[in-house]
């Protein structure tokens, strides 16, 4: 899977280290009243909803009012500051950024915040000149020798989208402020902006070259213009300075280690799409499904599990900061409990209507083989990808209890292991056995991952195995059972998938037979998760 979760923080102690004296050494500040877990992530999942909805249609409005030719060359230029903006942006500053934060006093908090903001300014200007001028050869680093794609376009669309690094960097400060104080709407919201701006552009601009990459660039100002104003009502808007603060290291120290992963992260991307254009193992429009099933998949996996994990990080990060080692147990098994409840029969309800899941990209069946490969693909890809839900569910919420305890040396080992097995993985199962060898492999990586980092917690702080393995061993098999009743539902129903008009009454049927099955099952167990579900029902 060219996604998956990961990240990391500065040299930490042995891995014989006692309870007490794991986590950063620093005072941790006064407490502050805590918000609502519970509000804090259902406005987490929201915004992911929001955001990957309208993802999905502006990914729908790019297709049908563009010729494919400038479509190409645009997913070609919007590739190099995507791969950048993980890599400086959004993963590595927030999971490096908030982690310290909560260390420090307010009046330090806010000169952090300047000193920092103005060395990201000054790393990006630097950056995106850098991009301007070596866009000939990224782009060529992109595309094959004999390449379909228009390779002037994209050069040319690549040096006008390079600013989107800085809006991006800016936004993830934003977000990075927010979300340290508990307040995430306006940014769970932000990328909502970032969709509904560029759909606008992309429906009332010229259908050129120069104003589709205008519009992307106008998409990543609304994202920041958006959290400006809750900034500065809550008195976070820092004022950008080059000054010095000895916390920015400490900062740069996580966010160094968590870049290197993001990029073999970003490199396994770039391999697996050049996997996928090979000829030799897979026909034209195969590529297009991966596409097709990615923005699907990762608005599963941004509802369901990143959205969870990211609403509790800042409890993390404080309860390592005050050393409250019984309460990180304890949050940690609670929210492997909550990701793996949802992921689960998302996973096996995917598995099962996969085919009917990815006909909600198609505005029409598929017409020629070629649509016919990519539909196919399409369903393949997502079907295989979604066996790792649940595996990437705890690899996501583990990676951050290492980052909240500043624990990066272990978190980065992990990553970059798990990331050149999945290569190795790539190359050895997908010639064979063709897209299952994806999700495959990706599941197979995800496991030996939670294996190695359950073992690495469980030498720090003590983790909580009896509680997480007797919840797994009831959800998992409870997952299949529902995925096995949609799967019936589903044959039996004389509909043909590909359209989405005639696949939106299946998944309703099949999908939410499913979903009952499961959450009877949940509350014939008396699980605590579907209980709390009932209760806020009720009022």
């Amino acid at each position: 899977m060219s996604k998956s979760p990961l990240g990391q923080p500065p040299a930490p102690p042995e891995l014989n280290m006692t309870f007490e004296d794991a986590g950063p050494p620093d005072a941790p500040p006064p407490a502050r009243p805590k918000k609502s877990l519970r509000a804090n992530t259902l406005i987490v999942m929201l915004g992911t909803l929001g955001s990957r909805l309208s993802g999905i249609l502006r990914q729908m409005a790019l297709n049908n009012l563009f010729s494919v030719t400038l479509v190409e060359a645009f997913n070609t230029a919007v590739t190099i500051p995507n791969l950048l903006r993980e890599l400086l942006a959004e993963g590595a500053l927030v999971n490096s950024f908030i982690p310290v934060y909560k260390t420090l006093d307010a009046a330090e908090r806010r000169r952090l915040a300047q000193a920092f903001s103005g060395v990201l300014i000054a790393v990006n200007l630097l950056l995106m000149a850098a991009g301007i001028l070596a866009a000939p050869y990224l782009v060529d680093l992109l595309l094959a020798g004999q390449s379909n794609i228009d390779r002037e376009l994209a050069l040319f669309m690549t040096r006008m989208v390079m600013p989107f690094l800085m809006l991006i960097s800016l936004s993830a400060i934003a977000m990075g402020l927010l979300n340290a104080d508990e307040h995430f709407r306006e940014s769970s919201f932000a990328p909502v902006a970032f969709n509904i701006a560029s759909i606008a552009a992309l429906v009332l601009l010229p259908k050129q070259a120069e104003w589709l990459a205008f519009g992307w660039l106008l998409g990543g100002v609304a994202q920041l213009v958006v959290q400006l104003p809750a900034l500065n009502r809550f008195g976070l808007l820092p004022t950008p300075a080059l000054m010095g603060h000895p916390a920015v290291r400490r900062v740069l120290r996580q966010m160094a280690p968590f870049t290197l992963t993001a990029g073999a992260r970003q490199f396994l991307n770039v391999y697996v799409l050049r996997l996928l254009s090979d000829a030799r193992l897979f026909d034209s429009g195969t590529q297009a499904g991966y596409f097709n099933a990615q923005a699907l998949f990762t608005t599963v996996n941004g509802l369901f599990v990143v959205s969870p994990v990211l609403a509790v990080f800042p409890r993390f990060s404080q309860a390592a900061a005050e050393k409250k080692w019984a309460q990180f147990r304890a949050l940690t098994a609670s929210t492997i409990r909550t990701t793996t409840f949802l992921a689960a029969p998302m996973s096996a309800l995917i598995i099962a209507l996969s085919p009917y899941v990815i006909s909600i990209i198609n505005t029409h069946a598929p017409r020629t083989a070629e649509e016919t490969v990519k539909f196919l693909a399409g369903a393949g890809i997502l079907s295989s990808w979604s066996l790792a839900l649940v595996p990437w569910a705890l690899v996501t919420v583990l990676l951050r209890t290492f980052y909240a305890r500043e624990r990066t040396r272990e978190a980065v080992t992990i990553s970059a292991i798990g990331f050149v097995l999945e290569v190795a993985l790539y190359r050895l199962l997908v010639p064979p056995l063709g897209l299952i060898g994806f999700g495959l492999s990706t599941t197979i990586s995800g496991l030996l991952m939670t294996a190695a980092l359950i073992v690495l917690y469980r030498r720090a702080v003590g983790f909580p195995t009896r509680e997480v393995t007797g919840h797994l061993l009831r959800v998992v098999p409870l997952a299949a059972v529902s995925g096995g009743a949609a799967w019936l539902i589903a044959r039996a129903l004389p509909i043909q998938p590909g359209f989405i008009l005639t696949s939106i009454p299946v998944l309703v049927l099949a999908g939410g037979a499913g979903l009952a099955v499961y959450l009877g099952g949940a509350l014939a167990l008396r699980m605590p998760e579907v209980a709390a579900v009932t209760r806020r029902l009720r009022r």
